[in-house]
């Protein structure tokens, strides 16, 4: 029977008693009626809990177990729980249970805590580990197709947004974007030309170190010249604009998420793709341009400094060779690859922010898949640039 029914009383002569804080247990021909008595609330949890036990301990077998609650004085969420797990393990047990005497403001707590028990999960069979692998793969296969749809279809709505602010650029929040590249750009220059530095000292480094084994020490020039200019600068750039901006940008959006300010946004009849993202965006695709070229020429400064240090090359020659060696494409196909990268980090680290739910944790795991995506995205993006300007001959 239904734990929120009401049901008739027992046989009237009970041939036996017990009484404990909270309830009476009358036990009769045909099963047991527990009469429940005071308060079953939190501050008497110990005493509930022992009525409970008694209720459910197994006494003289009977089909029915009747739980009267007409003399409750209070019952709170905790009393009603108690009751609701009580009445599982003694169904559990085979037996029926059923309410008598339930106020509606008791059954409505107990419909709400109804205690449920969940079944087993099925028995996994035995596979083979080749087959078990096959299955992970397949799954984070899809898993990443489903991520890269919600990618297309987050820059959809980018683009969207983008043509409505060009046809009306009075919605265009120009001082959101001022402010997004100065922490962007202007703040993230010192710290992107220091590791782009330190790098070009340590490649060069290694790169003499190997090339006086054949007296080519000089050519070192060519390696850093060019792995510089179409390479390692704006992968490094881009590398750090996603820990440093694209963490950022989950971050801030997935707070505004979990404080229910873009909702707000939407309700005042605003776009929160127009207000949050396009601005971060286009900033984004302005500064890693201008911060690539910056961290160029901190690793060639870089180099020619190792290379006076270590390759008793003079600066004016490392500069003489390095004008022999490289020509205006090279920068050209570091440079384009740079707006891309920014897109790619900026549409990953907004989608991440407005996936945040209403928990410091969801913020956190959040946080670090942008990070995360957004890195392992760009050297994807970088590898296949690469394909393609090597098939172009550029």
């Amino acid at each position: 029977m239904s734990s929120n029914q009401e049901a008739g009383p027992v046989s009237t002569e009970a041939s036996a008693h017990l009484t404990v804080a909270g309830a009476t247990l009358l036990r009769f021909r045909d099963g047991v009626q527990a009469r429940l008595t005071g308060s079953w609330t939190a501050d008497q949890a110990p005493a509930v809990e022992a009525a409970a036990a008694a209720i459910a301990a197994p006494g003289e077998p009977g089909p029915r177990v009747q739980v009267d609650l007409s003399g409750l004085v209070r019952l709170d969420t905790l009393g009603a729980f108690v009751l609701e797990r009580t009445r599982s393990e003694i169904e559990a047990a085979g037996r029926a249970v059923d309410y008598a005497g339930a106020r509606p403001e008791h059954r409505i707590l107990l419909r709400e805590v109804a205690y449920r028990r969940d079944p087993p999960p099925p028995p996994r069979r035995r596979r083979l580990g080749l087959l078990d692998g096959l299955e992970a793969l397949g799954a984070g296969l899809r898993r990443l197709g489903a991520e890269g749809l919600s990618w297309l279809g987050f820059l959809g709505e980018v683009v969207a947004a983008c043509l409505r602010v060009l046809a009306r650029p009075r919605r265009f929040r120009a001082a959101s974007f001022v402010n997004q590249m100065e922490q962007i750009a202007y703040r993230g220059t010192p710290i992107i030309m220091l590791i782009a530095f330190l790098v070009g000292c340590i490649v060069t480094q290694q790169g003499i170190i190997q090339l006086q084994r054949f007296g080519a020490q000089s050519f070192v020039v060519n390696m850093i010249g060019i792995l510089t200019l179409r390479e390692l600068g704006v992968l490094l750039t881009a590398i750090m604009v996603a820990g440093r901006s694209g963490s950022a940008f989950t971050a801030e959006i997935g707070s505004m998420r979990m404080r229910e300010e873009v909702d707000a946004l939407r309700v005042m009849g605003l776009d929160p793709i127009e207000i949050l993202i396009v601005p971060r965006i286009l900033a984004l695709m302005l500064a890693l341009p201008m911060l690539g070229f910056l961290a160029d020429v901190a690793a060639l400064l870089g180099g020619a400094l190792t290379s006076m240090a270590y390759g008793n090359l003079s600066f004016d020659a490392f500069l003489a060779r390095l004008q022999a060696v490289i020509s205006v494409r090279h920068g050209l196909v570091g440079m384009l690859k740079a707006p891309f990268m920014a897109l790619i980090i900026g549409i990953i680290a907004t989608s991440e922010g407005f996936r945040v739910e209403g928990s410091a944790e969801s913020l956190g795991r959040h946080v670090t898949a942008s990070v995360v995506k957004s890195i392992f995205m760009v050297i994807v993006l970088d590898g296949v640039f690469a394909i393609f300007f090597a098939a172009i001959d550029l």
